[in-house]
């Protein structure tokens, strides 16, 4: 009793002091003469009267003082604002918040002051703003987040904060970033039918290797092992094992936070067979040609990603007759008495829909006609699965982007309407490479070289070659534009001079080659381009040391400068999934030139056909063959000019490059020929100890080919031949490719080289 007559009393008391201090703050209303502002360093006053809600000549009262507060504090660059009353005159006192003037860091290693920067800029603490304590917290946790990330758990971030003159303050923020935690253990409990080591082989993950420096494959990060679950969970669900499922996973981490124990629980269940397909819906009328779209194959074990590629395309059959929002769904009928089950595809057209709209995002360099020029589907036109595929297709075929998307947005009030979003990722799409000699016979030797695929976003391609050797030297112009016409019709101008010298003495013979071409690429359907082009060339011998008998012989009898009028043809098709690391599909190109006119007539053509067979997650199989045959057209033998050469990367390896095929008598200089056979064999896998990085890769193959002259028949007996291994690596600084091969079938006089490799630099 006495307890709540103590607490009455208590609220009697407070709530009395609380109507004392409103009448002692409660202001009668007046009207407003003028209103002063102090405490001002940086805001400008201007910024104070365009937010207070009150104006000289309004009435001002309590409730308005309250919201001019509220406002003013809402700027977020005051740390205290007071509003007082002198007769009818307002007086706004504000204090303004410090404004970081730098922001710096200690100790950090592991992250790019850049990047750390722009982190912070994101929460919205950068130089120039206000200085916010909040933020501040906030910073070191996004910090915190960033090594985490890295599985640097271990690292701590302590923020100083030093005032300096005129209201500012500079930020360091200094990193303990400790040690990086590493996967030591991976476990995988529960497995019966595979063992644990060929399940943690289907992981990016690892507990290192001597290449984890690079890969970082041992540190841990959630995005790889939800990745690799899945990896786990699809290796089962194509072998029959329908009702696999994870149980749980644990991710462990050490006191000392360095090491990191990931355990993963999995039940198997039983391996079941497919007894039947049973379709039920309304197809359209087209029950048999929906069937015929059925990868699943009955009395063979469950899979799901055939299950998968069968519903996706009865989605995509459906989207061809315009029904986007189609449903298809594979009901299981489980006999667990005999493991077997049949699988029911329920399929609902739904409505038909037309495309209202189509946007493109994500491109920030690339112009949007640039991409919209490639779309197959058309706004206003009905819905097509088939032509949104094919759109899809053709924006990623130009090398632009690393990724390419398609969303697909129903409209609001419009059950009809769709609209579609091309979503893509730009990547760099230059190549430029610079290098730099001295030597006494040449002095100081230049190269240059630069490709841009997408100049300023408009989708052309420009290229410069330059090199200042007086034994190679080379000066290349070329650009393609592949939208010259509407159609789709492409033009590549060339110009170019070469002089070129097979031996490294200054005083020696040279090819001096100028000219100029055009070419012109055709679509002929969707895949297949056709080129067409002509041009105009003139090549010179200028005599020296050690010119060949045979371009003596040739320069005597024709002189020593040929002009000639080619004309070209050529067909293309490439069906790889990419064209820098490939893994699946086939690329195909042929080419033909004809010297029409002038004093050199020829007709050289080559085809090149490339395979890739991927023999699993891991290892591809990949086969090339090219073949070239040149030919003399009249009176004249064929030009020792336009001749092929082999050897080296790129043909065949381990014999020097460009030194296969007949050599002069006198001097024993490679002259190349008219005819060439060259036929490679790869086996691509990850390289030890980088698990499944595709950037990184070793490859074992088998080279077989040469070069045969004009008079020369191709006899397979003088094939050369070599077997090696290889790397491939897409450093930061381009990709490289390097070789190690040993000749097994050579012949006396051949040229050796062992190790090769090329390298290009992106930027």
């Amino acid at each position: 009793m006495q307890l709540k007559r103590f607490r009455l009393k208590t609220i009697a008391v407070a709530s009395a002091m609380f109507l004392v201090s409103q009448s002692a703050w409660a202001i009668d209303p007046f009207t407003v003469r003028d209103i002063r502002v102090e405490g001002l360093q940086r805001v400008e006053a201007g910024t104070i009267f365009a937010s207070l809600p009150v104006r000289v000549g309004d009435t001002y009262d309590d409730e308005k003082g309250t919201s001019a507060i509220q406002a003013l504090f809402g700027l977020g660059v005051f740390k205290d604002v007071r509003i007082e009353v002198n007769g009818d005159i307002l007086v706004v006192i504000v204090e303004e918040r410090p404004t970081v003037a730098d922001v710096e860091f200690a100790g950090a290693k592991e992250f790019d002051k850049d990047v750390l920067k722009k982190a912070l800029r994101d929460v919205g603490l950068a130089d120039g703003r206000p200085f916010d304590k909040a933020l501040v917290d906030r910073a070191e946790q996004e910090l915190k987040r960033q090594y985490i990330n890295r599985s640097m758990y271990a690292a701590e971030v302590v923020t100083t904060v030093t005032p300096i003159e005129r209201n500012r303050v500079n930020l360091t923020f200094t990193v303990m970033e400790g040690d990086t935690a590493k996967i030591n253990e991976i476990r995988i409990v529960g497995n019966k039918a595979f063992s644990e080591s060929t399940l943690r082989n289907l992981f990016d993950l690892d507990t290192g290797g001597w290449l984890s420096w690079y890969t970082k494959s041992d540190r841990y990060s959630r995005v790889k092992l939800n990745a690799d679950i899945e990896s786990l969970k699809s290796y089962y669900l194509t072998r029959g094992y329908l009702e696999f499922r994870i149980d749980s996973t644990q991710v462990a981490i050490s006191p000392n936070k360095k090491d990191i124990a990931i355990t993963i629980n999995v039940t198997e269940g039983e391996r079941f067979v497919v007894s039947g397909i049973k379709l039920e819906g309304n197809y359209l009328g087209k029950d048999d040609e929906f069937k015929s779209l059925v990868s699943i194959r009955p009395g063979q074990a469950y899979n799901a990603d055939q299950v998968a590629q069968t519903t996706k395309a009865f989605t995509d059959y459906f989207g061809n007759f315009g029904y986007a929002f189609a449903r298809v769904e594979a009901v299981p009928e489980i006999d667990r008495a005999n493991m077997r089950v049949a699988l029911v595809l329920q399929a609902e057209p739904s409505r038909r829909a037309y495309v209202r709209r189509m946007n493109v995002a994500g491109n920030s360099r690339t112009r949007d006609e640039v991409v919209r020029r490639e779309f197959r589907q058309f706004e206003a036109s009905w819905y097509d699965a088939e032509k949104i595929r094919l759109s899809r297709d053709r924006v990623d075929r130009l090398g632009f982007f690393t990724e390419v998307g398609v969303e697909t947005q129903e409209v609001a009030g419009s059950p009809d309407q769709v609209d579609l979003t091309v979503n893509v990722v730009e990547k760099p799409t230059g190549s430029i490479s610079v290098g730099a000699g001295v030597s006494s016979g040449e002095g100081l030797v230049l190269t240059f070289g630069f490709k841009q695929e997408n100049a300023f976003g408009s989708g052309n391609s420009v290229g410069v070659d330059l090199n200042t050797s007086k034994s190679d030297r080379t000066l290349v112009f070329s650009t393609t534009d592949p939208y010259f016409t509407a159609d789709g019709v492409s033009r590549t101008l060339d110009v170019y001079s070469r002089k070129t010298s097979p031996v490294s003495d200054t005083d020696s013979y040279k090819l001096v080659t100028a000219g100029a071409s055009f070419r012109f690429g055709v679509p002929f359907t969707e895949i297949d381009t056709v080129y067409f082009g002509a041009g105009i060339e003139n090549t010179k011998i200028v005599p020296g040391t050690s010119l060949p008998n045979a371009y003596l012989t040739y320069a005597n009898q024709f002189g020593y400068s040929s002009s000639t009028l080619p004309l070209t043809i050529g067909w293309s098709r490439d069906g790889r999934d990419s064209a820098l690391v490939p893994t699946n599909g086939q690329y195909q190109r042929a080419s033909a030139e004809w010297g029409v006119a002038g004093d050199a007539k020829y007709l050289r053509g080559s085809y090149q056909y490339q395979q890739y067979i991927p023999i699993n997650k891991q290892f591809t199989a990949a086969f090339n063959g090219e073949v070239g045959l040149g030919k003399a057209i009249g009176n004249r033998p064929y030009p020792l000019f336009k001749n092929y050469y082999g050897g080296g990367l790129g043909s065949v390896r381990g014999f020097d490059s460009g030194s296969l095929g007949p050599r002069d008598s006198v001097t024993d200089i490679s002259l190349g020929g008219s005819k060439k056979l060259v036929l490679n064999a790869e086996i691509i896998a990850p390289f030890p100890g980088a698990g499944n990085d595709r950037t990184l890769r070793w490859y074992g193959f088998f080279d077989v080919g040469n070069v045969y002259g004009e008079s020369q028949p191709i006899r397979m007996s003088e094939l050369r031949a070599s077997v090696g291994v290889g790397i491939n690596w897409i450093s930061p600084v381009g990709p490289l490719r390097l070789s190690y091969a040993k000749p097994v079938r050579k012949f006396n006089g051949d040229k050796i080289q062992t190790l090769q490799f090329q390298i290009g630099t992106s930027f």
